[in-house]
């Protein structure tokens, strides 16, 4: 897929010669620095600069980077609870490589040189661990996968985040893309007795709401400094709205179940005419509270001897309320669509973008959700140092996400047979014009159609040991290696009514909904036409009809897709030399070293067996050897190059591995469709070089270049083999009279070859300490990244024959800040962007199978921040986030119609104006 927004160049031209500028500026400056003192010029003694602020953050993340034998980018809190962004995942996308995905206009997931979150380890304090949260259907619903989700916690819980792009035996295994550890403060970080508060006010100009948000830190050392501890709490309040408009995707209309025949218009449309599934304006309203609290304590009864005891506690409650209005008609066959009449409308690229049209059903649905994910960690740390060249340390801990959608309730009602209904997408395709034949406001003549009963529930637990060792052999030489013990269990649970479409009559004996059980929903921020419908008053009709009692047509059962549980117990073991010489004049440092692991897995899930459920159970053992190497050479002290290699892998998405599946037998089809516990990890051989010039105090000039060899991706295929083959439990068979040596036709997740990941990063960091005044206050950080791959898909007769990026990627993406750190006066502003990227191959549309896919656009979203220091106790700010409001917008494409909207929503900007208070 070539790069959609082809005019985001721009950026790109002007980073790559603001660098160039940059660097010649450097070389003037190490030039200047160089030459001899002028005779006659007397020796002046500097006073000592303190540098504070954001200016300290990016100094303190450069010290990292600089340190590591690994290609490592970090972000720090540039004082206690002041992380540079409000989320997480936003404070990721600052880094070299790194692009996030949002849900509702925050931060949820990063993606890191092209590799999905799937792809991407998180550790908190050290210990692998997984969030999970709810979202809409159109967002992909609840997370069930390995992808952790950044939005559960408060960044003010952090001190530092550290990216890690290349592997090394002493990180544990299950990244493709990075590791990416979140490390929360503790007290000896601190001197002495700390104390420090904040509080903002939050307002959304699309949602008109305020919302507060306070967090507070405060430690302190006792015991002569051998004892510490530290208590650290935020909570914040989220109001926002979400308004847009939706295709549902785009049908073939003539061919899947066709339009009534009687107009000529539709005579004369092609077999290949494509159309939205129901077109809807989209409005969703979100609220969050979310809580977070650490703890830490912290005991050194000797000089040789540390332990440490951190707990983390996260809760997000939330719930949203979504409304739509749509013409439900379009996305029938069979006895539904063929009865709507075509009476006038414009094809553009084969596809219907304007219509009018008669006996068109309307529908209206009220949903809503109310989700919470509970994160609950512990561990213990523990150091000692037996003499100078040898010690031990180890950690054991746990870690726990549940979370729960108890309630995820739609109620829907329709209006058959409405004449005159249109849309019209010729002017904006993303800001249609849809006239539904009827008063939309008006309560009289709807019928109770549909009543959804959906709850979910995830958990994710780790129970995690590990012990290492640290030799020092020789002067030049460290051998380093530890055992790990890691036990992972996921389950997920969701309930469903059995028959959604029953519903009970009204106590006239229709389904005629009374007016007195809808209400008004109405677009607010987004310009629609109508902007108000009427929807049905969700509470009212649960209260009538006791929707909610779980007896009668009102019971819910585990749905057997997604009710399923994984169980893994991975073991390693390590073992790397780290090393410190001379190539001549050129000092040498890294490391080298393997890791070795076993992954046991243990799956549960049901299936369908000619309509019976059946219990299904399936196990299986590999292992994984993965050498690493890493190389830095210092060619001068402040030029260093870095090379890296490693075998990596990622296990198998969750969803994958259940064997729930459904297997049908009649006659002689032999089907089965449903995961596949018997797959293999993604593995991929992964090749670094970098170049580094730190030229100045907090400066720095870097460009990478990274190479991914890809041996295996995982997709669905459709295939016939011998049931044997899938690994698949015989018993599955029992009482349909095939056997394991029958062949089946599969549509299951299987391992496939995979492909090539390429890519280049250049990051630039400059204070501007060499201009005069106040104007060395000032600062500037760019960073720019291009990221290409080559991966086969399967198109729809299960060929490998679909060449496309992978999911998730952005080929382009760049950051830039320009920050001011005065003595009383501090400002940032920052633009981050990405390119478009992939979503789905082959699309899920009717006529798309072959050579269609989903993508989304590219953005660029513009913050801010001013704060201003009353005294050194107390501090005002004032934040922007998205100051352009740039929207969410995914799309179809083939080149049969080109592109076609699916889903774009604004959320709007948000400011916050808070103050801070340090002792």
């Amino acid at each position: 897929m070539k790069p959609r927004n082809t005019q985001k160049k721009t950026p790109v031209t002007l980073l790559a010669l603001g660098i160039s500028l940059a660097l010649q500026a450097g070389v003037a400056m190490a030039q200047d620095a160089a030459a001899p003192a002028t005779s006659g010029t007397a020796a002046t003694e500097l006073d000592a600069v303190t540098v504070t602020g954001y200016r300290a953050s990016v100094e303190k993340a450069l010290d990292i980077k600089r340190s590591e034998a690994g290609v490592v980018d970090a972000i720090v809190a540039e004082d206690i609870g002041k992380f540079p962004d409000l989320n997480l995942a936003e404070s990721l996308q600052r880094i070299p490589g790194v692009v996030i995905a949002r849900d509702a206009g925050e931060g949820r997931s990063i993606t890191v040189r092209g590799l999905g979150s799937d792809f991407t380890r998180v550790r908190i304090n050290g210990m692998e661990a997984l969030s999970t949260v709810g979202s809409g259907d159109q967002t992909g619903g609840t997370n069930r996968g390995r992808g952790f989700d950044f939005n559960v916690f408060a960044s003010d819980l952090f001190s530092q985040l550290i990216v890690r792009k290349t592997a090394s035996a002493d990180v544990e295994e299950g990244s493709l893309g990075a590791t990416v550890d979140l490390n929360t403060a503790r007290p000896f970080d601190y001197d002495g007795f700390t104390f420090a508060a904040s509080g903002q006010a939050s307002y959304n100009d699309m949602a008109q709401k305020a919302d507060p948000r306070v967090a507070a830190l405060i430690a302190n050392t006792f015991a002569d400094g051998t004892f510490g501890a530290l208590l650290s709490v935020a909570y914040s309040e989220r109001q926002a709205l979400e308004e847009g408009s939706n295709t549902g995707r785009w049908a073939n209309g003539p061919s899947n179940g066709g339009f009534n025949k009687s107009s000529p218009f539709t005579e004369a449309l092609s077999a290949d005419t494509f159309h939205p599934r129901f077109p809807r304006y989209v409005q969703m309203e979100h609220m969050q509270k979310r809580l977070g609290v650490t703890g830490s304590l912290q005991w050194k009864p000797t000089d040789a001897t540390e332990l440490s005891l951190d707990a983390l506690y996260s809760k997000i409650d939330a719930e949203r309320d979504e409304h739509y209005i749509e013409a439900i008609s379009f996305s029938r066959s069979g006895s539904g669509k063929p009865q709507t009449i075509v009476q006038d409308g414009e094809v553009r690229n084969n596809a219907l973008v304007y219509g009018v049209f008669d006996n068109v059903d309307i529908r209206s649905e009220n949903r809503h959700d109310e989700w919470s994910t509970e994160f609950k960690q512990v561990s213990l740390n523990f150091k000692h140092r037996f003499n100078d060249d040898f010690s031990i340390s180890g950690k054991v801990g746990s870690t726990r996400s549940a979370h729960e959608n108890p309630v995820q309730t739609t109620v829907i009602m329709d209006k058959f047979d409405v004449d005159g209904f249109s849309y019209d997408y010729r002017g904006n395709m993303n800001r249609p014009v849809l006239n539904y034949g009827i008063d939309p406001t008006d309560p009289n003549g709807w019928t109770l159609a549909e009543i959804r009963l959906r709850p979910q529930y995830v958990d994710n637990d780790f129970d995690t040991a590990q012990l290492d060792f640290n030799w020092n052999i020789s002067p030049g030489f460290r051998l380093k290696g530890g055992v790990l013990a890691k036990d992972y269990s996921f389950k997920t649970v969701e309930l469903r009514r059995a028959a959604e479409a029953t519903v009970p009559d009204f106590a006239d004996g229709t389904k005629f909904v009374p007016g007195d059980l809808t209400s008004q929903a109405g677009l607010k921020g987004f310009q629609g036409y109508p902007s108000n419908w009427v929807v049905p008053d969700l509470n009212a009709i649960a209260d009538l009809l006791d929707i909610y009692s779980n007896s009668g047509m009102f019971a819910v059962a585990p749905r057997l897709n997604n009710t399923r549980s994984v169980e893994e117990k991975d073991r390693g073991v390590w073992l790397m030399g780290e090393f410190s010489t001379d190539l001549g004049s050129i000092p040498l440092s890294g490391n080298f070293g393997v890791r070795y692991v076993e992954t046991k897995q243990s799956s549960v899930g049901s299936g369908l067996v000619n309509g019976v459920t059946t219990p299904a159970t399936a196990s299986r053992k590999y292992d994984d050897t993965l050498p690493s190497f890493n190389l830095v050479a210092e060619i001068t002290p402040d030029f260093l190059v870095r090379l890296g290699a490693a075998k990596v892998m990622t296990r198998p998405g969750l969803g994958n591995l259940t064997p729930g599946v459904t297997v049908a037998v009649a006659g002689g089809a032999r089907t089965v469709s449903g995961g596949n516990p018997a797959l293999d990890p993604s593995r991929a051989t992964n090749i670094d070089l970098g170049f580094e010039w730190y030229f100045n105090e907090g400066a720095m000039a870097s460009l990478g270049l990274f190479y991914k060899d890809i041996e295996s991706t995982i997709y669905n295929l459709k295939e016939v083999r011998s049931y044997a083959s899938s690994g698949l439990p015989a018993s599955l068979l029992d009482g349909t009279g095939a056997t394991v040596n029958d062949d089946f036709t599969f549509t299951t997740p299987i391992n496939t070859k995979g492909g090539d990941l390429s890519g280049v990063e250049a990051n630039y960091v400059q204070p501007f300490t060499f201009l005069p005044g106040k104007w060395s206050n000032l600062g500037m950080q760019l960073n720019y990244t291009w990221v290409e791959s080559n991966i086969k898909y399967p198109d729809s007769n299960g060929d490998l024959a679909l060449k496309q990026d992978l999911l998730g990627l952005s080929r382009s993406s760049w950051n830039a800040t320009l920050f001011y750190e005065g003595e009383k006066f501090a400002g940032r502003i920052s633009a981050t962007n990405r390119d478009d990227y992939l979503t789905a191959v082959p699309g899920a549309e009717v006529g798309f199978n072959v050579d269609g896919v989903h993508g989304v656009s590219g953005t660029t979203v513009v913050d801010a921040s001013l704060r201003y220091k009353i005294s050194d106790q107390v501090e005002l700010s004032l934040e922007a986030i998205n100051l352009t409001n740039e929207g969410y917008d995914e799309w179809v494409q083939s080149p049969a119609t080109g592109q076609l909207p699916l889903y774009y929503t604004e959320t709007g900007r948000q400011y916050l104006l808070g103050f801070r208070y340090k002792f």
